[in-house]
């Protein structure tokens, strides 16, 4: 079984102003695809042959873990957003939001604070425990909270190829443009739909 790079949920250049055709063309086109090309090459022979990205997340580790993840991190984040996203959460999410953080407000405060704050490369993860008690972490490179036993609601890309050809070195302005393009239907259907 080999993988293969998922289509994108919309044209390339849906989500602009906020997120260029150019960035995708790059971020998806090369970054995403790379990391799926790489995971073809390194799975034939190994004790991950045949196994499932959840899989390869949860008990690989160097070159396997490092391009399975960014292929289902890549995949998750491009479902997080969408060019009709925006506003607020709502339903159970906004619901556990305002229960866990006080109200969406301070949620997005804490949130963006932990994507802005992330040293080097790395995602920012608004996640769940089994019980539904949300809170947000912070992981570097390929990290993804799927090994910890919780589970991906949002994500946000920091790496620096996410915002560089838009904003240059500017995260805190990339990751406000994020707010404007959050696919909250996704978000909502992960937390109800979350293994409980």
């Amino acid at each position: 079984m080999s993988f293969a790079l998922p289509q994108l949920p919309y044209a390339l250049d849906a989500l602009e102003p906020f997120i260029s055709k150019e960035t995708l063309e790059y971020h998806y086109g090369k970054h995403h695809a790379t990391y799926v090309n790489n995971l073809n090459k390194l799975i034939p022979g190994s004790a991950f042959e045949g196994a499932s990205l959840e899989k390869i997340i949860q008990m690989a580790d160097g070159g396997i873990f490092n391009n399975g993840a960014q292929v289902w991190n890549h995949t998750f984040y491009w479902n997080c957003l969408s060019p009709k996203g925006g506003g607020e959460a709502y339903g159970k999410l906004a619901e556990a939001i305002n229960r866990d953080f006080g109200d969406f407000e301070t949620f997005r405060e804490k949130f963006s604070m932990a994507a802005a704050s992330l040293f080097g490369a790395g995602w920012a993860w608004l996640v769940a425990d089994t019980s539904g008690k949300l809170s947000i972490v912070q992981e570097s490179n390929a990290g993804n909270p799927l090994r910890n036993g919780l589970q991906p609601i949002l994500t946000c890309d920091v790496w620096e190829h996410a915002y560089y050809i838009d904003k240059r070195n500017r995260r805190p302005a990339y990751i406000d443009d994020f707010w404007k393009i959050v696919n909250w239907e996704t978000a909502e259907n992960q937390y109800n739909s979350r293994p409980k």
